[in-house]
């Protein structure tokens, strides 16, 4: 190692010498360390701490010291995280590729035993549970019983990895949200010197398989999620290549106002930082307002940094850092040795600390902030509550044309449950108190149970055509909303805890009633839901809610009482009250004091040491399950859950040529706002779709579908579901939703799947034509396997989301960008033409790691004209070339560590 800085050197902490790469070795050498950005400083040290020469240079170290905010991003570095987390959903395909990768590792006569995380991979369960029972005590239970009868397959296969794997833990189900759990235990602040890293202290950081890792910058943690590709890679020991980011500061200042939660601010700090334009860049939080924002507020307002676009949304180190590291049960010597670390670096945020040099400075006055929502299908589309009722009427509107429907007042009449009932545009079908952004809040977890206990002795109830569910973030929740006295009350409304982990944000809403489904099929009913989510996409929460609405935990419970987004309640009665008076939301609706006074009194240090005292051991139902000791896995022919992937069938010890693209044609021509979403199969497996149809051909009934996300272990089952989304709407076949293409030159409708298949058989290569913010949205790595193995060879689109980018060059993909002021429609291109695209593969034979620079485009009409255009060529980096002149991320790895072997 080098250190050309001189900034290796020791401290004292805790009793005990530790060593560290110093800032102020820099500063007193000049450079202004102390005026940079808190996250520039964590990756300052990276730099430092790792310095070889070779992977990280002096240069990459006077560059970030030297950074200049309003440059537009061009130095290129290589950042190490600490530690990798996962969840099972995008955890399980990482754990397969890791096995496949043993598996070819033998093939080309290394030892597959080598391959193993180098870095600390932590998996947590929570994405597998799913609401098909609610309402009722045994909700949990029942969910549970489904979960591992559905998921047996993949938990066995985790176990496995557990055993297989060195530095790989797995957290089992029945735990908790991986974020949450990474708030709660797993996030250590500053990590422990030890052999593996040369004695040193320095910052924990990580990069995660789920978009929403960024939660843990609330506790000061650098992180941000990453496609599950590019994690493993991480765990391998390669580094995280990345732009010195542009940083923009936040400025909070006031405090939240009477009746307004750290939900409605979230939601107002992602429409203010979407429409300020943050994609790519860092956002840090500072200002006189941190000291008024509780820890679980600051994880709040962290966890949607996708939802504003941001790589990540930094709090720095302070003092409610410690106060919460000590609530949540840390040690004392840990807790000594965050603060000692921290501020010996400079890291340390006090009301004294000057604010740095950012990109751009906003600010936001806390006090301004009211009740709100956002909706009906992006999370930056902010609601005030008191507009939405007036709002839906217009989005109705709009929901309908998009479906080439008329907008109607159609109302159904149903019977369901012993009750008879109208359901009509605007009935609150699903109602869901979920996802990591708020149940790891006990502030507006407490103000839902306050709703419903102030409800329910007024005798209020839930309506009787909502799908109510709370599924909390951790078992702390449960035990505060107990100790509080607050759960019969949820319980006696509905909300009853349906399991722990990821539910309805995610898609694992369970299904209706048939009598509902019916009806809203029936009357053409733009149906909604309101859920203390982050992600509203169309199609993600459940196929028959066409409306969805972010809220905060109590909103959730109100509107699961009014059961009607049209009605204003802030001026209409939400119901009567036993006595018949009108009950309005303001007679529920708990003060700051009232809620703060539970949260004071039952939210302990004991409960969070309780709950994670054995956080390893699992349920009885994951104990008994039993997986043999074996260096590589036992894959199952006939397994609809686990299979071997394709990805290194006929791999080389060396990368072959890369090849310019002739001939292809279009698979899907999309707008703007592509999410992945769109393109990763999420949700319920419908039967008559093309993974529908295989797992029947399997013998696997539909009852035991499960969804898309339990079945990511199979190549087969996720490569059909790919851009099957019942919403994405393919301009190839105008006026249609769904998974469905052209297929040319037939000219023949079918979907995407079976289109890809002819093209492939016919040796065709596909590509893939875009608008703005192609694969925004969760960092699913399906997004670019799935198209991978479809066949597509590049993709051209107007901009990217960061990780989409990433994703597709670390599957061979080839991102191309039409130039500024150009489009599909500009050019004149309907998708029918033929395309080729010429002068990357002569830059990959010429040059090492080519970058940047543009590609021919010619695409071809079927009458003979021609239009060529020029496109920009997305790798970014060398670190990318590599990899995609490879073939991929991880084809580059395994023949660098068969090199070794």
């Amino acid at each position: 190692m080098q250190d050309t800085f001189q900034a290796r050197g020791s401290f004292e902490a805790a009793g005990k010498s530790h060593k560290i790469a110093r800032l102020s070795a820099l500063e007193s050498q000049g450079h202004p360390v102390s005026q940079l950005p808190f996250a520039l400083r964590v990756l300052l040290e990276n730099l430092l701490r790792h310095e070889d020469g070779v992977t990280v240079t002096a240069s990459d170290i006077e560059a970030l010291v030297k950074w200049d905010p309003k440059a537009v991003p061009s130095t290129e570095i290589a950042f190490r995280p600490a530690r990798v987390l996962m969840q099972d959903f995008t955890g399980v395909p990482a754990v397969v590729d890791l096995a496949a990768m043993r598996d070819a590792m033998k093939e080309l006569g290394g030892d597959p035993s080598r391959i193993n995380p180098l870095q600390p991979g932590e998996l947590v369960i929570d994405h597998s549970v799913q609401v098909d029972a609610f309402g009722g005590p045994d909700a949990a239970r029942k969910n549970l019983e489904l979960e591992f009868e559905r998921n047996g397959e993949r938990y066995a296969f985790l176990k496995w990895g557990q055993g297989a794997f060195k530095n790989f833990k797995v957290v089992p189900p029945e735990t908790g949200i991986c974020h949450q759990v990474n708030l709660e235990y797993l996030a250590r602040v500053v990590m422990q010197g030890d052999d593996t890293n040369g004695g040193y202290a320095y910052p924990d950081t990580l990069v995660g398989t789920d978009s929403h890792t960024t939660m843990i910058n609330g506790l000061g943690v650098l992180g941000w999620g990453v496609g599950g590709i590019e994690a493993e890679a991480a765990m391998l020991g390669q580094p995280v290549s990345m732009l010195i980011p542009q940083v923009v500061g936040v400025k909070l200042t006031g405090q939240l106002p009477e009746g307004a939660t750290a939900t409605d601010l979230v939601l107002r700090v992602t429409e203010m930082l979407r429409a300020h334009g943050v994609v790519g860049k860092f956002v840090e939080f500072v200002g006189p307002g941190l000291q008024h924002l509780s820890l679980a507020d600051r994880a709040t307002i962290a966890n949607m940094a996708p939802e504003y676009g941001a790589t990540c949304g930094l709090f720095p180190v302070d003092d409610e850092t410690l106060k919460y590291l000590r609530l949540s049960g840390r040690s004392e010597e840990q807790i000594d040795l965050v603060k000692a670390y921290m501020t010996e670096q400079g890291m340390f945020h006090t009301a004294e600390s000057a604010t740095p040099n950012y990109t751009d400075l906003l600010e936001l006055d806390m006090g301004e902030i009211e009740p709100s929502l956002a909706g009906p299908k992006r999370p930056q589309d902010l609601v005030k509550l008191k507009d939405l009722a007036k709002q839906f009427q217009d989005d109705r509107k709009s929901i309908l044309e998009a479906a080439g429907a008329k907008d109607h007042d159609h109302r159904v009449t149903v019977t369901s449950g012993g009750e008879t009932f109208e359901l009509k545009n605007g009935s609150v079908v699903i109602a869901a108190i979920t996802s990591c952004t708020n149940t790891s809040n006990p502030s507006v977890m407490v103000a839902a149970g306050l709703v419903a206990k102030k409800a329910a002795l007024k005798g209020l109830r839930t309506k009787p055509w909502v799908k109510t569910s709370l599924a909390p973030g951790s078992k702390v929740v449960t035990d505060y909303l107990d100790k509080g006295g607050l759960t019969p009350h949820l319980n006696a409304l509905g909300f009853d805890v349906v399991g722990y982990g990821c539910t309805t944000c995610i898609g694992n809403s369970g299904p209706l009633p048939d009598e509902i489904v019916a009806a809203i099929d029936e009357g053409n009913l733009v149906a909604s839901s309101v859920l203390s989510g982050n992600r509203n996409f169309e199609g993600r929460v459940h196929a028959k809610t066409r409306a969805n609405y972010l809220a905060s935990p109590p909103l959730v419970v109100a509107y699961a009482l009014a059961g009607d987004v049209n009605i204003d309640l802030i001026h209409e009665p939400i119901g009567k009250a036993d006595d018949g008076s009108d009950v309005f939301l303001k007679d529920i609706w708990p003060t700051n004091a009232e809620i703060q006074e539970i949260v004071s009194s039952n939210v302990t240090r004991q409960m969070f040491a309780e709950s994670y005292a054995n956080v390893y051991d699992g349920p009885p139902a994951w104990q008994s399950i039993h997986s043999p000791a074996t260096a590589t896995f036992d894959w199952q022919e006939d397994s609809s859950y686990v299979r071997l992937p394709p990805y290194f069938e006929g791999m080389g010890p060396n990368p072959g040529e890369v090849h310019d693209i002739d001939g292809a044609r279009v698979l899907g021509l999309f707008g703007d706002n592509i999410t992945t979403d769109h393109i990763s199969p999420a949700g319920s497996i419908p039967v008559d779709s093309p993974a529908g149809k295989y797992l029947i051909s399997l013998g696997v009934e539909k009852k035991d579908f499960n969804s898309f996300g339990s079945r990511r272990g199979n190549h087969e089952v996720m490569m059909r579901g790919t851009f099957g989304n019942v919403r994405i709407k393919n301009r190839l076949v105008p006026g249609v939703e769904g998974g469905v293409t052209v297929h040319f030159p037939s000219s023949e409708r079918m979907s995407i799947y079976d289109a890809a298949m002819k093209y492939k058989a016919d040796n065709v290569p596909s590509i893939v034509i875009g608008g703005k913010e192609y694969g925004m949205g969760s960092s699913r790595d399906w997004a670019a396997k799935g198209p991978s193995l479809q066949g597509v060879r590049a993709v051209i689109v107007e901009s990217y989301e960061r990780i989409h980018r990433s994703n597709l060059v670390g599957m061979g993909i080839l991102p191309l960008q039409f130039e500024d002021g150009v489009d599909a429609d500009s050019l004149g291109l309907d998708g029918s033409e033929s395309y080729s695209i010429h002068g990357f593969a002569e830059r990959f034979q010429k040059e090492a790691t080519p970058t940047g620079g543009t590609v021919d485009v010619t695409a071809t009409a079927k009458d003979g004209s021609v239009k060529k255009f020029q496109a920009l060529m997305r790798i970014d980096t060398p670190a990318e070339a590599e990899y995609f002149r490879h073939g991929g991320i991880l084809n580059y790895v395994l023949r660098r560590l068969a090199a070794m072997s």
